[in-house]
C-alpha cells in the first residue's frame, strides 16, 4: 500500500505511542524522516533512534520516546506542510513557535534543521512541523 504523507505517519505513529506510554515505536525509513528525528534529537525531544535493515533496499527506524516525570516530552506536534498544501518560508518570514518556546523543523538546501539553526544559517525552506515541549503551552 502507498502512503502519501509519510512523514505525517511518522508523526501521528511518535504522537500515537507516547499517549498510550510506549517506550519506543516504529516507522518506515526515509532520509527525510532521518533528517526530521536528527532535530528531535538534538533538541532533546527524543530519546534516539536506530535504523535497522529489514532486507536489501528496506529499512524500518525505531525511535526512542522521550518522557518527564511519567509524562511525554512531546506536548504538541503538527503538520504544518502537507502533500496537498505545502508551506515554505522565507528566513525573515519565518515564525516563531510559541514565542521562540517550540521549533519548527526546515527542510532547507543545507539539509533539515530546526527553525533557530535556520536562523543562524540565514537560509529558508518547507516547514513540515512544529512542537512544543511539556509546559510549553502557548497561553491564549
Amino acid at each position: 500500500m502507498s502512503m502519501t504523507d509519510p512523514v505525517g505517519d511518522m508523526l501521528t505513529r511518535i504522537r500515537n505511542g507516547q499517549r498510550v506510554g510506549k517506550s519506543s515505536v516504529v516507522s518506515p525509513a526515509s532520509k527525510l524522516r532521518t533528517g526530521v528525528l536528527d532535530v528531535l534529537q538534538r533538541e532533546g525531544y527524543i530519546r534516539g533512534y536506530n535504523i535497522n535493515e529489514i532486507r536489501k533496499g528496506v529499512s524500518e527506524i525505531t525511535i526512542e520516546l522521550k518522557y518527564f516525570e511519567g509524562d511525554a516530552v512531546i506536548k504538541q506536534i503538527d503538520r504544518v506542510s502537507t502533500p496537498g498544501r505545502r508551506v515554505y518560508s522565507k528566513i525573515k518570514d519565518l515564525p516563531k513557535v510559541y514565542n521562540g518556546l517550540g521549533i519548527a523543523v526546515l527542510s532547507t538546501p543545507k539539509g533539515v534543521l530546526s527553525d533557530q539553526e535556520a536562523r543562524e544559517q540565514n537560509v529558508g525552506g518547507e516547514i513540515p512541523a512544529r512542537y512544543s515541549k511539556e509546559g510549553q503551552r502557548c497561553r491564549e
